[in-house]
């Protein structure tokens, strides 16, 4: 028999305790031993609940019993999480988790640990909830360049945005709706501005391309500024619009490569794999030199879908007790290139008098009109950097506003 320990009892520890307990018969098959909970680490108690027998309140109890083979962090945060994995890890045990914000700003240092005291560190829960995309890069990709990793990462803002586009509600009744379903909290700030999107990014892109990539350096733009006319628009035009989150590499003619990571608002063709992936869901699209395109697709969030994603790596980890699982990640940082020399078209809206200008200056191609919006018009810009596609907007001064166009 394997005992783990939990820390944290809300939404994904609650769920990682009722997947254990529910589906223990499996798991046990799986992992080829009984795997049981023997502790819950939570600030609070909850009588009534049968968890309240395993509850300790005292991180040293956990980590001071050495029957505990595998810790479960999924508080969330930097602190304490951040001193309770490290000292896990130091003292032999392996950590699974799902915490993003701690794995994008630790996680290589984490498994260079790890490796060390030959336990895992392990996080497929940390991006996308229940897709096994983590997963997938360590191990059935692993024989692939890969050179874009993309996706819309974040279930909450693209939620938001299908209601906007599918029924035509407003930014703030669409968000309002989300919050009564329970798919945003009451501060939505990190969903909506792109900040957990960027983590996951982040975290996916390292393991892409083997080494660290900052979050910090990862240019990121929300949802906010998205309205109800760039919608009427983008479905005019035969587009979606999405947040996305991406990362990719571009050769030069002497084989070296620039690597590129942003998060911001795009427009995706009908046609394209992400087109179509609506609600809460979540979608990562992965090309290699060799595969070509692949997508994972599935429920990005919530209590038992990221629950079963964090069990997934505890049966790993029981499986694997005395040996560190490969994992393509090191901590050397990967320099990011500025955006401004990225190239890519635009879509702009304009004032319906400025549209000759605007043809003329952005070297646009396709126009857009509305029977419901009749004073603006849509333009599709010519491909051009990041750099003279602001130049060119910040001269012509009458543009309403700018989505960026997936390719």
């Amino acid at each position: 028999m394997v005992n783990i320990a939990v820390l944290g009892y809300g939404t994904v520890g609650s769920g990682v305790v009722r997947v254990l307990t529910e589906n223990s018969k499996k798991i046990d098959k799986k992992a080829g031993t009984p795997v049981r909970v023997k502790y819950v680490l939570d600030l609070r108690d909850f009588p009534g609940d049968p968890v309240q027998e395993k509850i300790v309140h005292d991180f040293s109890i956990i980590l001071n019993d050495p029957e505990v083979k595998v810790v479960v962090e999924v508080m969330g945060g930097l602190k304490p999480a951040y001193e309770f994995t490290r000292a896990a890890l130091e003292a032999g045990k392996s950590v699974c988790t799902s915490n993003k914000e701690l794995v994008a700003e630790h996680g290589a240092e984490f498994l260079d640990l790890a490796r060390e005291k030959n336990v895992n560190y392990l996080f497929e829960a940390s991006c996308g909830g229940g897709i096994p995309v983590i997963r997938a890069l360590n191990s059935s990709l692993t024989a692939e360049d890969i050179d874009e990793v993309s996706g819309i990462l974040n279930g909450t803002t693209n939620y938001i945005l299908s209601e906007m586009g599918e029924k035509g509600s407003g930014f703030d009744d669409a968000l309002k709706e989300a919050q009564e379903l329970g798919y945003a909290e009451r501060n939505p700030e990190a969903d909506v501005e792109g900040y957990d999107a960027c983590r996951k990014i982040a975290i996916l892109s390292s393991l892409a391309f083997g080494h660290t990539i900052k979050y910090r350096n990862i240019h990121t733009e929300g949802i906010t500024k998205i309205s109800h006319a760039d919608m009427v628009f983008a479905k005019e035009a035969g587009f979606a619009v999405k947040l996305l989150a991406s990362a990719y590499k571009v050769p030069d003619d002497k084989g070296a490569n620039s690597y590129f990571a942003l998060v911001a608002p795009f427009l995706v063709r009908n046609g394209h794999p992400l087109y179509n992936v609506n609600g809460v869901f979540n979608a990562v699209y992965i090309h290699g030199n060799m595969l070509g395109d692949s997508m994972f697709y599935g429920s990005g969030a919530g209590s038992l879908p990221t629950a079963s994603a964090v069990v997934g790596d505890v049966i790993d980890a029981v499986k694997h007790l005395s040996r560190t699982l490969f994992v393509f990640w090191d901590s050397e940082e990967l320099k990011l290139v500025d955006n401004g020399s990225a190239e890519r078209a635009f879509f702009i809206r304009v004032p319906v008098e400025k549209l000759s200008d605007a043809r003329i200056r952005f070297e646009a191609k396709d126009e857009i009109l509305s029977d419901e919006i009749k004073d603006e018009a849509a333009l599709i810009t010519a491909v051009m950097s990041e750099n003279e596609f602001e130049r060119k907007f910040a001269e012509a001064g009458y543009v309403i506003s700018r989505i960026r166009i997936n390719k």
